[in-house]
């Protein structure tokens, strides 16, 4: 059994809000600061390369994700965090930005790297149970050599 996050359909106030604003031909970025949650950051690092990751460890964070934002900042990224290890799918509805993911153990450990695309309901999901899931902007993983197998190291407890 798997979960697939970043769903849509959270019918919040500001949801409705939103609508209303596409309704009237207001552009998505608009509705985006809306909505965007301010989440709490930490730094992680892999090897010698380090992070500035939003931290997305409750229900509501991890079902919005990065959808809706039109970039990332240079070595900046999203920090999943599940409360206990399972077999967690993503995809990328609503998503405008091409990014790879690194799905983490418990123990930090790197079971796999996807490559994922944006604005698809492709399922992309880990070799193994996974406590942690990392979003970069895409080709960052291979761009700095990272592959499965490294350690990510500060990361937060569930």
């Amino acid at each position: 059994m798997f979960a697939v996050h970043k769903i849509t359909g959270l019918f919040s106030p500001a949801f409705f809000f939103c609508a209303a604003l596409l309704a009237g031909s207001m552009q998505a970025s608009s509705c985006n600061a809306q909505t965007m949650q301010l989440l709490p950051t930490t730094e992680i690092a892999i090897g010698a390369q380090t992070v500035q990751a939003e931290v997305a460890a409750t229900e509501a964070s991890r079902e919005q994700g990065l959808m809706y934002r039109q970039s990332l900042l240079p070595d900046h990224g999203m920090l999943f965090v599940f409360d206990s290890a399972d077999v967690q799918c993503f995809w990328m509805k609503n998503t405008l930005l091409p990014l790879s993911i690194a799905f983490i153990a418990g123990d930090g450990k790197i079971l796999n790297i996807a490559d994922m695309q944006p604005q698809t309901e492709d399922a992309h999901c880990p070799v193994g149970p996974i406590v942690y899931a990392l979003e970069m902007q895409q080709g960052w993983f291979a761009g700095h050599q990272i592959q499965a197998g490294q350690t990510v190291t500060g990361l937060p407890k569930p």
